[in-house]
């Protein structure tokens, strides 16, 4: 039972990185950007804030497999409706995450306004997560 225990708080603590990533990158862009700075949102891939990509990555790499060793341990069907649905929508919002990305970079190579669909896709992503971790919260079995 202590594989299963290890597993569960693994996958938390991968969900709370990658929200708490996404909540503070969120947050400097928006305090940057109220200091009047338009440009913090295509600066958000220089080097310091890198690294905190980089572990929002692998937060999203492992929690697929963490969880599906957890179901596996457990014993559920992989057929249930809140494990579908979740994985329907993490894999829409690893998807909107990733597009996010390259759109990031895409500005910090070639500078201008981030504008609303950049901000749309950051946003979409996070209240994906959100309702993901809901369903993993209330897991309706």
């Amino acid at each position: 039972m202590e594989t299963l225990t290890a597993l569960k708080a693994a996958h938390m603590v991968a969900t709370v990185v990658l929200l708490a990533c996404a909540l503070g990158l969120g947050v400097w862009v928006l305090l940057a950007r109220r200091k009047g700075d338009a440009t913090a949102g295509s600066r958000t891939l220089q080097r310091p804030r890198v690294f905190v990509w980089l572990l929002m990555g692998l937060a999203l790499l492992s929690m697929p497999f963490t969880g599906w060793w957890m179901v596996h341990l457990v014993g559920w069907p992989l057929g249930q409706t809140w494990l579908l649905a979740s994985s329907v929508l993490y894999t829409v919002a690893a998807l909107a995450w990733f597009w996010l990305l390259v759109r990031l970079n895409k500005l910090r190579k070639a500078p201008g306004g981030v504008g609303k669909f950049t901000f749309a896709l950051a946003l979409f992503s996070f209240v994906c997560f959100i309702a993901i971790a809901g369903l993993m919260g209330a897991k309706p079995v």
